[in-house]
């Protein structure tokens, strides 16, 4: 889902950017009719960039809340699982940190 999510994202911003290069480049070469419609294009799929962009983000926020009211659960049941996640996962970084 998230995956989906990001490509179609991928896609509606690569969209945008090669709309707005297209009017950058030909914004001389055009009569202003075409150049009114490539910078309506434009403006459109800018708008709908964002609004999607915020509609992720809203998604993004509410999962991370879910995932981590879970995780706090968890902990709240298994203590001493959850201390042992954390020591690993303590180690683990500072063994990364130390290569650098």
């Amino acid at each position: 889902m998230a995956s989906n999510t990001s490509e179609q994202l991928r896609a509606e911003l690569k969209s945008l950017a090669d709309t707005l290069e297209e009017v950058l480049q030909t914004s001389t070469d055009k009569p202003k009719a075409e150049l009114d419609k490539l910078r309506g294009k434009a403006e459109s799929l800018l708008k709908d960039t964002r609004e999607r962009l915020s509609n992720t983000g809203d998604k993004i926020a509410t999962q991370t809340k879910e995932i981590a009211g879970k995780a706090d659960d968890y902990v709240h049941e298994k203590p001493w699982t959850g201390v042992g996640i954390g020591a690993a996962v303590g180690v683990v970084i500072g063994v990364l940190l130390a290569r650098r």
